[in-house]
């Protein structure tokens, strides 16, 4: 069954899919990074299907270029990453282009997440007044307009919960009103990533739509009871110091039951992006007041309890949260984790930094092979974090993909 990707990002929705058996028409997205990261996964399922999965490795090791990575792609391979804003003139490009990719095949499914930021609480505190007419609000429609096109039997419309809530309500009301008029029944429902075998909280909505003619009504997905943690995601990985950037590192430990059963770990015997960001001397001895005070209390650090000659801000009323260590209990990944690590701290004094790319990458369920890209295959490290913030957690994506795929099938 073929599907398109509408606001792909760095792909977190769209490997779920490809790993339940679904398979990729077109990705559409408009961050050029991101783009490039889509492009490298592409590669990596053409290479392995083709049984020249080494060529893969070898970039992964920095052995070839990402320009020499592409060249053993077919041209239309990549083309299927599509760079475009979604709307307004855009959208008879992009048409054209899914249509040369679709040749004679049918469109199966529509998935994607148009940017939350004004559904979202925080989102909608920092946007002010401005929500009222911010046009991410009405990215619904542009979604719909790919929906006419091209009549899937489903989609899958990925958000925030606060999505329900927005313009007390009415945007959500509009937008099963709108997805209704143009031929779709829809059901959804809050999820929790950690109830897929995520180890971090993150809430999302699930809206899945079908066409009025098809025979479906929505999932019901099984719970995962497990007691997971942080450091079944840690565990193997090699020790590191701020501002290490190697290009990849041989795993520290054996593979343990987490990293197994979910597929993290896969395959090679090495990690790539395992790196990480500088750090100055004042953010250090905070990042060991914060390890000693959760390891030792329990409890996290305080803005207001940093001594005075180690704060590094004045605030010591508002945002008391500035300095968070990873606990053993769910760390949610967000976007910001791209402007500093503070949020997002080592649980560790013999390693004191801010988690790495791959480490970000694991708690949201990426496995070890997928290569985060900047637009310079140089700078990979803040695209990355960046991707990896906004990204759908593949190991939930996929429970979404195979209970659709069940359904379909019978």
């Amino acid at each position: 069954m073929n599907f398109i990707d509408l606001f792909a990002g760095a792909g977190g929705l769209s490997e779920g899919f490809k790993k339940a058996g679904f398979n990729p028409i077109a990705h559409v997205e408009k961050d050029q990074a991101a783009c490039f990261t889509l492009k490298t996964r592409v590669a990596y399922y053409y290479l392995i299907r083709t049984g020249k999965k080494h060529i893969y490795y070898s970039y992964l090791k920095g052995e070839i270029s990402r320009e020499k990575l592409y060249s053993y792609i077919p041209e239309k391979e990549l083309s299927s990453v599509i760079n475009s804003s979604i709307g307004g003139k855009n959208n008879k490009s992009i048409f054209g282009k899914i249509d040369t990719l679709k040749a004679n095949q049918s469109v199966d499914l529509i998935v994607g997440g148009p940017p939350c930021q004004a559904y979202s609480y925080i989102g909608r505190a920092a946007l002010n007044s401005r929500v009222k007419n911010d046009e991410r609000n009405f990215l619904y429609k542009e979604y719909g307009k790919f929906l006419k096109r091209y009549r899937p039997k489903i989609f899958v419309f990925e958000n925030v919960p606060g999505i329900k809530t927005a313009g007390k309500g009415k945007h959500f009301k509009n937008l099963k009103k709108y997805f209704r008029r143009i031929g779709y029944n829809l059901d959804s429902a809050s999820v929790n990533s950690f109830d897929f075998g995520v180890i971090q909280n993150r809430e999302r909505l699930i809206i899945i739509g079908w066409r009025k003619d098809i025979d479906f009504s929505y999932p019901k997905f099984k719970k995962i009871n497990h007691s997971w943690t942080r450091d079944d995601i840690f565990s193997d990985l090699p020790p590191l110091k701020p501002n290490q950037n190697d290009r990849y590192l041989k795993y520290a430990r054996p593979i343990n039951e987490y990293l197994s059963k979910t597929g993290i770990r896969n395959c090679v015997d090495f990690v790539s992006q395992h790196i990480t960001r500088p750090h100055n001397k004042k953010d250090l001895s905070i990042y060991k007041l914060a390890v000693e005070k959760l390891d030792i209390e329990g409890k996290l650090l305080k803005n207001n309890e940093i001594p005075t000659d180690k704060r590094t801000q004045k605030n010591t009323t508002d945002f008391l949260d500035r300095f968070k260590v990873v606990g053993k209990k769910p760390h949610t990944i967000i976007a910001h984790l791209s402007k500093d690590g503070h949020h997002f701290i080592y649980p560790s004094t013999e390693q004191l930094r801010s988690i790495s790319v791959r480490e970000a990458a694991r708690i949201q369920s990426f496995p070890d092979d997928y290569f985060f890209e900047g637009v310079k295959p140089e700078k990979v490290r803040t695209p990355a974090f960046r991707q990896i913030g906004n990204a759908v957690p593949p190991l939930m994506s996929k429970a979404i993909a195979k209970k659709i795929k069940l359904i379909l099938e019978n």
